[in-house]
């Protein structure tokens, strides 16, 4: 990549990434007046975050930016010294070192390491992944040693931000793919969702139809659910099965979601209907404050059952949802208590997410078409 190519490269992503692996002294990172210049990591003592090759060396750059020094880089070449061409800055350096993963030994290095006073490893393991970093992560979660990973592809990132339900505080990939980096800010960032009451206005049984349960492989708590609905921009939360009853055993990994053609929201903002999720698909849950975290499906359930329509306002949107006619099915209501549809009625106040209506065009949303659905 040239020098103009990397600076257009960097101008794109500089608001996706926290730290860039670059040599700082090609200087095509940063400007005299830039103050969102990216933080860089490399082997270089110009780097923000240093990154050693030898515990030697780690120590002694440990010995020497223990406290907070005050460094000056001229422009010798110019004879200027400290001129406006000068990148005179005080701050404190990160140290930290490269480590490649092969056997237990390495992981016992990585914690000498730690004790030593590295602020960060960057960790590279090889066929075997999981279980060397579950080593790593269990040793080093209670100290002051980040850890970071270095990464083949998109589909690892996410991996290696949930081990151990801790994950690795940071990772490293070698890109130049602008896209590959937004889906790698999709994965990582926090998702939430403005959680409010909306009135229910009508309750209609409307005959049997198909509704979609979906098992999830994950053990979800009460209060949490699935965002779910006719509109894609009003959506109901509906619990999951966790609340048992003298009939039925609690099933904790699941929710019975709803008709086979309503809408729900994937992790990458776009929508799928319940009907295409399948094994392996990821969804969002959502718990009563908006908080939300990705789960993937174990298994997609249709089946024929009777069905109940329910509508509802929020302001002056107006949404409805068709779930099945059933106790475990469960709203919550404006006080976080589940509320079967069973027993819902008219009047009663349940938990939705409602936004500004617009078109959709397989999932992915088109905010200035007009759209009415009803």
């Amino acid at each position: 990549m040239s020098k103009e190519a990397a600076v257009n490269f960097i101008n794109k992503i500089r608001s996706k990434v926290d730290l860039l692996y670059i040599d700082p002294s090609e200087n095509i990172a940063f400007g005299e007046s830039d103050n969102t210049a990216i933080k860089t990591i490399f082997p270089s003592e110009r780097a923000d975050y240093i990154v050693c090759n030898s515990i030697e060396e780690l120590d002694n750059f440990i010995s020497k930016y223990s406290k907070k020094v005050d460094i000056n880089y001229s422009n010798t070449s110019s004879g200027e010294g400290d001129t406006k061409d000068s990148n005179k800055f005080s701050k404190r350096k990160q140290i930290g070192i490269y480590k490649k993963v092969n056997s237990n030994k390495d992981i016992e290095e990585i914690k000498t390491i730690s004790e030593k006073g590295a602020n960060f490893v960057i960790i590279e393991v090889n066929d075997w992944k999981i279980i060397p970093l579950e080593n790593v992560i269990a040793i080093l979660q209670k100290t002051d040693t980040q850890i970071f990973a270095l990464a083949k592809s998109v589909k690892e990132v996410e991996t290696l931000f949930t081990v151990l339900e801790l994950g690795v505080d940071g990772i490293i990939i070698e890109t130049e793919d602008e896209e590959e980096i937004q889906k790698i800010k999709n994965i990582l960032q926090d998702i939430f969702f403005n959680i409010t009451s909306a009135k229910i206005l009508e309750i209609k049984d409307i005959g049997t139809g198909e509704r979609v349960c979906i098992d999830t492989v994950s053990m979800l708590v009460e209060g949490e659910g699935m965002l779910v609905g006719n509109k894609s921009n009003f959506l109901f939360l509906v619990h999951n099965e966790s609340v048992g009853s003298s009939f039925t055993s609690p099933r904790p990994f699941r929710v019975n979601a709803g008709a086979v053609h309503c809408y729900t929201i994937t992790p990458d903002g776009t929508t799928k209907y319940l009907s295409e999720l399948e094994s392996g698909s990821q969804v969002l849950i959502v718990n009563s404050k908006g908080l939300t975290r990705i789960v993937s499906v174990g298994r997609s359930k249709i089946e024929t059952r009777p069905l109940r329509l329910f509508k509802a306002v929020c302001e002056n949107e107006i949404g409805s949802i068709i779930v099945q006619n059933a106790e475990t099915i469960r709203f919550l209501d404006k006080n976080e208590q589940t509320l079967p549809v069973t027993h819902a009625r008219i009047g009663d106040e349940i938990l939705v997410f409602s936004n500004k209506s617009s078109g959709r065009h397989f999932g992915m949303e088109v905010s200035d078409e007009y759209i009415l659905e009803k």
